[in-house]
């Protein structure tokens, strides 16, 4: 069930009648449990009650932990709920990974074996409700949170439907306390995530499901692709997945809004950061944020011997495109990201921060940052490393490639896209319609809805972080 459906749509109405009709706080999180088992289950009901049984056994562990204060029992016990949590993961997402990694590594070593794969269904935004059972088990570990009280409210948490599946991960600690009162909503916050809502929803389905065919072409067949067509598939995809996914966030913070819960923002112009730094403080806020937290401190974080505080970046980082994806294309795009970031530490270890805040400094800190993170979602999208290392020939070295190409306009759509978002920062176009008339602001959203809807593809695309 995506956001872009009529049946999302029909089901978030009926949500929303019953859950507004419900008076008491109890009767209204019971519901808003059972909407959410219904939603998660209606992609398969059998990993709805698997999510149940990993949430129910979470919720023990923590409790056992906060009660005892044994400290070896208290490490058995968040052993035991990490060891459930990665397992599943493990088994659901990166089984075929690793036979077919080591049927790869034997054949290297002359041995012949047969190919082999299970036929494995991977449960809907597995590595979210993953990363968000583990944040909840080691912060009550960690004594920085209580354990919920109650099963239910913890259920909740755990499976809370506009953000269940790709995202923003949420924190225990933020959202948990949000259960404690009755929710509600003014008129003005109802504006507000109904705008944010609509300009999601125009990113998914009029730019980013409407650039995925040019990008699957090139990406599906490069040697077939001329120099330009390689660049402007590149570009686009930048677009596509920022579209795609920052696009769901916004649809989903605004249905978590209409419902009375808020949720992290996710997004925060990543494509105007000026160092490889900025931009991971702006993309997908809530993974950056938890990878710092749960891995790289865990590793040492930053430490008084330079070489340790880069070998926790890399590592951090490397693990982080393995979580995107049980593929050695991700891996290497986690350590570019790495190594990126190693090298603009250094950069500023070494260069006079006036320097960097100069215009001049800035523009090629963008240029530079904009590029790289273009160059690097090449192995992001790739499904192989040698179709990877054809589009990066034409992107780096403009090799001229084959013959084919794509429409010339393409090349000006992302330019075109990145301005105008730098501007509706700049003058606050969003908050303008926002804190507009009611006239006015009703017709602008009627309009802009009409456009949105006419650009509609012929069919839906599941959001790319789906599979993550």
């Amino acid at each position: 069930m995506l956001f872009v459906e009529l049946k999302f749509f029909a089901f978030f109405a009926v949500v929303l009648l019953v859950y507004w009709n419900l008076a008491s706080n109890s009767a209204r999180k019971n519901f808003l449990l059972c909407a959410s088992y219904f939603f998660y289950g209606s992609w398969d009901w059998r990993f709805a009650v698997m999510l149940f049984l990993i949430s129910s056994m979470d919720y023990v562990l923590a409790r056992a932990i906060d009660q005892t204060g044994d400290e070896r029992r208290r490490l058995v016990y968040v052993i035991l709920s990490l060891s459930m949590n990665l397992g599943v993961l493990g088994y659901f997402k990166y089984t075929n990974f690793f036979i077919d990694s080591t049927l790869a590594s034997a054949r290297w070593f002359g041995l012949d074996l047969p190919e082999y794969s299970l036929n494995i269904i991977l449960p809907v935004g597995i590595s979210f409700v993953t990363f968000q059972s583990l944040s909840y088990t080691i912060d009550v570990y960690r004594r920085q949170l209580k354990p919920a009280r109650k099963l239910r409210d913890y259920l909740l948490f755990a499976t809370f439907f506009p953000q269940l599946v790709a995202g923003p991960i949420v924190r225990p600690a933020y959202f948990l306390p949000q259960l404690t009162d009755v929710r509600r909503v003014d008129a003005a916050q109802v504006r507000e995530y109904a705008l944010l809502f609509l300009i999601g929803f125009i990113k998914k389905t009029a730019i980013a499901d409407n650039l995925a065919p040019y990008v699957d072409q090139v990406f599906n067949a490069p040697d077939s692709y001329s120099r330009a067509a390689s660049i402007s598939a590149t570009w686009l995809y930048a677009t596509q997945i920022y579209c795609d996914f920052s696009g769901y966030t916004d649809m989903a913070i605004a249905v978590a809004g209409l419902l009375g819960f808020r949720l992290v923002i996710n997004f925060n112009a990543p494509y105007l950061a000026c160092s490889i730094q900025d931009f991971w403080r702006r993309w997908h806020i809530s993974l950056s944020t938890w990878i710092r937290d749960y891995i790289y401190i865990s590793l040492g974080g930053r430490s008084h011997r330079l070489w340790l505080t880069y070998r926790n970046l890399l590592v951090t980082m490397l693990l982080g495109g393995l979580w995107h994806g049980a593929a050695w294309t991700f891996v290497v795009w986690g350590g570019l990201h790495g190594a990126a970031l190693v090298v603009n530490h250094e950069y500023n270890r070494l260069v006079p921060r006036k320097e960097k805040l100069t215009t001049t400094g800035r523009l090629v800190g963008w240029f530079l940052t904009i590029n790289f993170v273009c160059a690097a979602w090449i192995f992001f999208r790739a499904t192989t490393f040698d179709k990877a290392w054809v589009i990066l020939q034409r992107y780096l070295l403009l090799d001229a490639g084959g013959p084919d190409t794509l429409p010339p306009w393409l090349l000006a759509v992302p330019p075109a896209l990145l301005l105008i978002q730098y501007l509706s920062r700049r003058y606050r176009w969003a908050e303008k319609l926002r804190e507009s008339p009611e006239q006015v602001f009703v017709a602008s959203y009627g309009v802009a809805m009409a456009v949105a809807i006419s650009l509609l593809p012929l069919s839906n695309r599941p959001f790319i972080y789906f599979q993550f």
